[in-house]
Parts: structure tokens; C-alpha cells; sequence
């Protein structure tokens, strides 16, 4: 998705990026002069509320590669969705684990990243069966990251505190097509529905699409970026997002546009869980079992209805708030559809 901006060139720099850059580039040995002459500026893509772009110069040292950095501008309005400060926080933490880029510096309006030497995804990835176990792998890895953060659901506050925010800004038309006054009850029942039985809870990215997941091209090693949404929920909930997303193509002509005939069937679902499984992180050891793998893929399955409404809601508040070319309206439609249609098959007893 593009965001509708005049984006940053390398002649319109904002005055404390420039600065900060320069303190990057001091800091490796460069001459800040020649670093400007030098600097090139470029537009990456896959970000859904951001402007990323790829800065890279010319290291004074001799036979040294280019050095190359990542700047994030952050969109308008994501204040509404987390805390910018507790997203930082998360970011440095992760980085310290060595499972993320580190982070150079922060401006007021944005930060900027190590460049990792890796390619982002594609839809098309995600079905790969082996690359999809990577992910699974590195999923379970980032689920048993220890946070400094109190181990708690997450997912029900922030969706009531969403949903307030959506009813306040939504016209009276918009309140009735997306049914907004019944949903506090619709949460409700998912949060007993869902929580009645003892679940693994563990930090979860929360927003695990392809464009969030890198891969090194020499050894297939995938990192996991972006975790403006990170918090610790139900495991179930982070993958039942994940196969949600396997659903959308940001990327095409109709990047809105979700196509659930490509929503993972039973055993794409069940191959992936049973790599997730497959490894426990902290004793090497192979330790699933069959009931395992079902009892996860169940708690998945139904856990899509919480992810339909997560980001519903979040796309009738970005409707409102954000100046992205995405049909905000017509993605929170197809989510609601979702919720409506799969309910009642999913939350029988």
C-alpha cells in the first residue's frame, strides 16, 4: 500500500532527521560532508501504516561496503491503535534477544533501524511448505521471548478500547452497516467463549503478515519485524492471525481485497501448528502429540473470530485517521462478513 504523501527525497530531509543521521554515520567513522553528497534515498514497500525508506551512503573507509540504514515515519493516527513508547521498548528488547534490527536512533516523528541484508516476503511465500515451518519455528521463538512486561491478555481491552474509539468517530450510517452497537456484546461472548479453558499464553507478534517477515537469501534465516502491535495473548490468537493473512495480497491491484479461497485448508493449518510444535525452544527436545496438534488447531480456528473484529475495528478507526490508497471501509466489510458467517459454526459447543 502506498501512502498518499510527498514522501521524503534526499532534498527534503525534516532537519532533525539529517541531524541524527549524520550522528549515525559519525559514530561508524564517516565524514558527515561526503555521507550527504553521497546520500541516496529510496521507497520501500509492504509497510500498512508507515513510510520506510532505505538510506545508504558511501563509507570512508576503503573497500567497505556501502553502509545502509532503514527510516521509519510513522502514519498518522497509530497513536490511537498503541503506545509508541511501549512499541520502542518492545523494539530494544527484542534486538537485545538478537531476534530483530537494532535500533540507531529516534526522531520525533519516526526512528531509524539496522538495515537487515534480507528480502521481505511475499503472499506467495507463505504457502511454501518450508517456508512456512520456518516461520512457525521462529514464531514459537518469539512467543517464549521473555518481556519485561506483566504476562497478560492484551487482546479484550484493547478491542473494547478499539471499539470505542470506532463508535466515536463513525457516522450514524457507518454505525449501522458495521453493526458497532452490537459488537460489545459479540466481545463479550467471545472473551467467555474463548477463555473458558486454560490456553499457553505467550508474547505474540500480533501481526504476523508476510511483509513483517524477512528472510536472509544465503541461509533461509527468517526475522520477524514490526511489532507495533506486540503483546502478550493467547498463542492460539497469533497464529489464527497469521492464517487469517494468508488471505490478502497487499500487494496486488486490490490490495483491500481479501480472497478466503486462500485461506490455509485443514493441512496447510495442521502442518504449520505441527511445526510450531514440533521443537520446544527451551529443551530441544521433540514433545508434541497428536492431541496437541488438534486442540491447538481448534483454539486457532475460533480464535479467528476475535481477529476478524480485531481488525475490523482497526479499519473503520484507519478509515478516519490515516491517508493510505486502501479501501479502509470495503477490508473492515470483509472482516465483519467473516465474523458473521463462521460464528455460529465456530463457537458451537
Amino acid at each position: 500500500m502506498a501512502i498518499k504523501s510527498k514522501g521524503i527525497t534526499k532534498g527534503n530531509l525534516p532537519e532533525e532527521l539529517k541531524k541524527l543521521l549524520r550522528a549515525v554515520a559519525s559514530e561508524w567513522g564517516d565524514k558527515i560532508e561526503e555521507m550527504e553528497e553521497g546520500l541516496e534515498v529510496s521507497r520501500l514497500t509492504g509497510a500498512m501504516t508507515n513510510e520506510v525508506y532505505e538510506m545508504k551512503w558511501m563509507s570512508s573507509r576503503s573497500g567497505d561496503e556501502p553502509r545502509k540504514v532503514v527510516v521509519r515515519v510513522y502514519g498518522e493516527g497509530t497513536e490511537i491503535f498503541f503506545n509508541r513508547d511501549d512499541e520502542i521498548r518492545t523494539f530494544e528488547c527484542v534486538s537485545k534477544h538478537g531476534r530483530g534490527p537494532r535500533l540507531l536512533g529516534r526522531f520525533s516523528h519516526g526512528r531509524i533501524e539496522e538495515f537487515i541484508n534480507a528480502k521481505t516476503l511475499s503472499a506467495r511465500d507463505l504457502r511454501d511448505p518450508k517456508i512456512s515451518a520456518r516461520i512457525a519455528s521462529k514464531l514459537r521463538e518469539f512467543h517464549n521471548l521473555d518481556m519485561p512486561t506483566p504476562i497478560t491478555v492484551v487482546l479484550w481491552d484493547r478491542m473494547r478500547n478499539w471499539l470505542k474509539e470506532a463508535k466515536r468517530l463513525s457516522s450514524p450510517h457507518e454505525m449501522e452497516e458495521f453493526c458497532l452497537e452490537k459488537l460489545d456484546e459479540e466481545i463479550d461472548l467471545l472473551q467467555r467463549e474463548l477463555s473458558k479453558d486454560s490456553q499457553p499464553i505467550g508474547f505474540c507478534h500480533n501481526d504476523l503478515q508476510y511483509g513483517n517477515i524477512m528472510m536472509d537469501e544465503d541461509t533461509s534465516s527468517l526475522t520477524l519485524i514490526d511489532y507495533e502491535y506486540a503483546s502478550y495473548n493467547p498463542i492460539a490468537y497469533d497464529i489464527a492471525n497469521h492464517f487469517c493473512e494468508m488471505a490478502a495480497d497487499y500487494h496486488s491491484k486490490t490490495p483491500h481485497i481479501l480472497d478466503y479461497t486462500s485461506y490455509p485448508d485443514v493441512e496447510e493449518r495442521k502442518r504449520f501448528v505441527s511445526a510450531y510444535l514440533g521443537t520446544s525452544v527451551k529443551t530441544g527436545e521433540n514433545d508434541h502429540k497428536e492431541e496437541e496438534v488438534e486442540k491447538l488447531l481448534e483454539d486457532a480456528e475460533r480464535y479467528t473470530l476475535a481477529n476478524h473484529l480485531f481488525w475490523g475495528l482497526w479499519a473503520i478507526i484507519s478509515s478516519h485517521v490515516n491517508k493510505i490508497d486502501f479501501d479502509y471501509f470495503e477490508y473492515a466489510k470483509q472482516r465483519f462478513d467473516q465474523f458473521w458467517l463462521r460464528k455460529s459454526e465456530l463457537l458451537v459447543s
